[in-house]
């Protein structure tokens, strides 16, 4: 077998709250794999910890514990200078696109800082490699002399994944590049995504929440609950054979483009918010919204294990039926 790219072992973040004395557990204990060339989606509510996740695998946060391999290397152990020569092969490309680009700086320069941090090209080459930038996410040459308020936010992001192309990376965390635009836009930025995938043979982590954007990009799905991984499996036996409740309860929530399915669908309502990561439930971080959580649900840990060549799952009772069993789960799902 291959080395992955990148693999993520046993990996926590803790952050102290200052004030109040507590521990928030971000992210508790998440392992997987990626491989080089491939897209791993990682989805999840807004809080589960996947921005925290995909900054702790560039080393942008300082894991509390656990590894991360970049090409059989483990990075948390480098110091200072040795990262910064792992760092130009992992870039990241950030959600919003108004504040992650200096207002201060023209397009130009915003694109050869990274150059000169790294000294990968000279002055007069800086220029050229620039112009090469904008070619490859579809700008004109002349936005180099411009400022981002010059630009939409389609464009903004475009001059993003510029800057993260700039160091010629290997791997690239997507922390929702889309989330911030236009549906009409966002198709545009998907494309292009997947068009330097297979020009350049990157490799990405795409951080969303839009389950429709996953399945369009990503050739396998992760899914993240309260710091957790609950579910990981290939794009097609996700969608049409989920096996968490979670991720059954997500895919509920995803309208079907047939008013005939639609009406006969029955939607998964998880009652109740999101627990605190200060305070997460004993055993199964999911047993508070879940209608099959039992007696050792609220004792035991359940861990990720693999129930089917390549699909993984961290349930006690996991579905064993094809995806049309979103229809037949409960419309309420009581509280435990």
């Amino acid at each position: 077998m291959t080395v992955p790219l990148v693999a993520v072992e046993d990996l926590a973040v803790t952050f102290r709250l200052p004030g109040f004395g507590r521990m928030l557990h971000a992210v508790d204990g998440v392992s997987f794999a990626i491989r080089r060339g491939e897209t791993l989606g990682l989805v999840g509510e807004s809080g589960c910890g996947k921005s925290t996740l995909g900054r702790a695998v560039l080393q942008l946060v300082t894991p509390s514990r656990g590894r991360v391999l970049f090409d059989g290397q483990d990075i948390t152990q480098l110091g200072t200078v040795r990262m910064r020569l792992v760092r130009r092969h992992m870039q990241m490309v950030f959600q919003d696109p108004y504040a992650s680009l200096n207002p201060r700086m023209t397009i130009g320069q915003t694109l050869g800082e990274s150059l000169i941090a790294h000294q990968l090209e000279r002055h007069g080459a800086r220029a050229l490699r620039v112009s090469e930038l904008l070619d490859a996410v579809g700008l004109p040459r002349e936005a180099a002399e411009r400022y981002p308020h010059e630009f939409s936010g389609g464009q903004r992001q475009r001059v993003g994944i510029a800057r993260a192309l700039a160091v010629r990376p290997d791997f690239i965390v997507a922390d929702e590049p889309v989330s911030a635009l236009d549906v009409s836009i966002q198709a545009q930025i998907l494309n292009l995504i997947e068009d330097l995938q297979a020009q350049f043979g990157l490799t990405f982590l795409f951080i969303a929440h839009d389950l429709a954007v996953v399945r369009h990009i990503s050739d396998r799905v992760a899914v993240m609950y309260l710091g957790k991984i609950v579910e990981i499996a290939d794009r097609t036996a996700f969608f049409q054979r989920p096996r968490h409740p979670y991720s059954l309860a997500l895919l509920s929530a995803v309208p079907v483009p047939d008013p005939a399915t639609e009406a006969r669908r029955s939607r998964i309502m998880l009652q109740g918010d999101v627990p605190s990561p200060m305070n997460p439930p004993s055993g199964c971080r999911f047993r508070t919204r879940c209608w099959k959580a039992g007696e050792v649900c609220t004792t035991v840990e359940p861990p990720l294990r693999e129930l089917a060549p390549g699909h993984w799952a961290a349930c006690h009772h996991p579905a064993d039926v094809p995806g049309a069993s979103v229809t037949a789960a409960p419309a309420a799902a009581p509280a435990h």
